[in-house]
């Protein structure tokens, strides 16, 4: 983010829907930011599946699953984020039930590109109205209908779909593992080392007990057990 000038121009983060003079909503960076210093999250789309991976918050008398980046929404679809953890809860809410009433409605599961768009108008929606702010994570969001999808979504509403992607803190040196290994087609074996090793390019102290990993294929969410990560 650039950096920005004091004085008047501080006039333009007050509120979310006015535009700076050089066509910046303030708002929406600041929430890109808390995005970048969350902790890295990770997500690669496979030949039938995609796999999602992200470092855990851990505390000496914490209980681990409170801590919990990676979310189940169907058995065939699920998101990792980094950024501000609360947030990530309500949108995880309201895909849920999205996703659920689209299956009571038309006797199938919804479509992971469906999803997202729906989480991404979402966001976008906050941006738009006086007396609310952007929700301030950045989501990966993984799934198999027909065939594997991996999305992004930023806090302003934009939706990009990946083979690979990462967010939070590591990313940068997480998407050099993933650029340079990464292959059309790989099988799940192949991805969850490419995503731990990617990880662990990004996270210094990553390790099977804090790290979480989860296995999307069509009809099946799985999370990987520290055993799973350790031997993977």
């Amino acid at each position: 983010m650039q950096p920005i000038p004091s004085g008047n121009y501080m006039a333009y983060d007050r509120t979310i829907v006015v535009f700076s003079p050089d066509g910046r909503l303030l708002q929406v960076e600041y929430a890109r930011e808390a995005v970048k210093r969350g902790g890295t999250a990770v997500g690669i789309r496979l030949k039938d599946a995609v796999v999602l991976g992200a470092l855990k918050t851990t505390a000496p008398l914490g209980v681990s699953d409170s801590h919990k980046k990676i979310f189940e929404i169907d058995s065939h679809a699920g998101l990792v984020c980094s950024g501000l953890l609360s947030d990530a809860r309500d949108l995880v809410e309201i895909s849920r039930v999205k996703s659920q009433v689209n299956k009571i409605t038309y006797g199938e599961s919804i479509s992971v590109s469906s999803l997202t768009r729906h989480i991404s108008d979402r966001k976008h929606m906050v941006t738009q109205y006086a007396g609310m702010r952007p929700y301030g994570v950045g989501l990966l969001i993984g799934g198999v209908n027909d065939n594997a999808e991996l999305f992004e979504t930023d806090p302003s509403g934009t939706m990009i779909e990946w083979k690979a992607q990462a967010i939070g803190r590591g990313a940068e040196k997480v998407r050099k593992v993933l650029e340079r290994d990464y292959k059309d087609g790989m099988d799940t074996a192949s991805g969850v080392k490419l995503l731990l090793k990617a990880i662990k390019a990004g996270e210094k102290d990553a390790g099977p007990d804090n790290l979480e990993v989860a296995v999307i294929t069509k009809d099946k969410f799985k999370r990987l057990t520290p055993e799973d990560i350790k031997n993977a």
